[in-house]
């Protein structure tokens, strides 16, 4: 299996100036009055538990529960319940599982969603009700352009893993005319948008932009579509980069592909065969990186989930610490 991680530093200063300050705000209801302390820290996940956005849902969930049972469930002296609501993957589920979370269960902090589409729909909401959100979802917009104060982000943007593929595919690769394919939804613009910014701005042309629905049940008729180019940039993300990548082997296609961070992460390749060798990923985490935490984050999920991280387990148990510490 061939791949290669890309990555860039990132100065997150002026983007999250205002949110954080905003979030810290919000959070000092958490240590209010010393009884309270002894109450049970509410922690809701808003996931993905069906549909073809579910494998990277429930690695959300994964990293969580990784996280909090190496915590034995507690934090800082406080006893943790945690409430997982599936949104099913779209946005008025997000929304409508949103509200349960603050209205019905109470929750301290709300972890996710993890679609891009997902965080639009329930900013305005999550605004008004102050309630700190530290999301996984990428949705650009909401901690560059328009910032929430009660939301962060302990992951990445659509764009950010796109960015430095496009520089990549032009400079290294020596790719000239490439087609972008990619799900019909929020996630899927933002990617395509990077990578053409970067793509272009090294002298390479986007020559076709293909959006197939994020439910298509076959690839074949997007496939087609595919010629006169030099390379191809998917960037399908849940279990659809594995049936895309297979659907584009079977057609004969020889054309190199590239991707981001959701299309060949590591929790995807034991599920790729031959289909997939050559292909080329830009992902902000690996189960290989050496450290002692990571270490022991993978023998974790081995042993509580038998699976390995992908990109979504980490980030999601990055941002379950990050509500721990506020």
């Amino acid at each position: 299996m061939s791949r290669k991680a890309t990555s860039r530093k990132i100065n997150r200063r002026k983007v999250l100036a205002g949110t954080v300050a905003g979030a810290a705000a919000a959070l000092t209801r958490l240590a209010a009055p010393a009884i309270a302390q002894t109450e049970p820290f509410r922690l809701g996940l808003l996931t993905v538990k069906t549909g073809p956005l579910a494998q990277g849902g429930i690695q959300m969930e994964q990293g969580v529960l990784t996280y909090l049972k190496e915590k034995n469930y507690t934090i800082g002296g406080r006893k943790v319940d945690f409430i997982s609501a599936d949104t099913g993957g779209n946005p008025a589920g997000a929304k409508t599982k949103a509200q349960e979370l603050v209205e019905r269960d109470n929750v301290d902090v709300i972890l996710g969603p993890l679609a891009a589409f997902e965080l639009y729909a329930v900013n305005d909401y999550v605004k008004e009700q102050k309630m700190p959100t530290l999301s996984l979802a990428a949705a650009d917009n909401l901690t560059q352009r328009l910032p929430n104060p009660y939301l962060l982000r302990a992951s990445a943007t659509s764009s950010q893993a796109m960015h430095p593929m496009g520089h990549y595919a032009a400079t290294e690769l020596k790719l000239k005319r490439v087609v972008t394919i990619v799900e019909d939804f929020a996630f899927g613009y933002e990617q395509m948008g990077g990578f053409q910014a970067s793509f272009q701005k090294e002298g390479g042309c986007v020559v076709n932009k293909l959006w197939p629905p994020i439910v298509t049940p076959d690839y074949t008729p997007y496939v087609a579509q595919i010629s006169d180019c030099d390379g191809v940039c998917q960037g399908f993300a849940g279990s659809n980069p594995l049936r895309f990548m297979k659907t584009y082997a079977s057609a004969g296609l020889k054309y190199p592909v590239i991707t981001g961070e959701t299309g060949g992460d590591d929790a995807l390749l034991k599920s790729f065969g031959d289909e997939a060798v050559g292909l080329v990923s830009g992902c902000p985490y690996t189960l290989d990186l050496e450290s002692e935490g990571n270490k022991r984050f993978v023998d974790g999920m081995l042993k509580n989930h038998d699976a390995i991280p992908g990109s979504m387990r980490p980030a999601c148990m990055s941002i379950a610490r990050s509500s721990m510490r506020a």
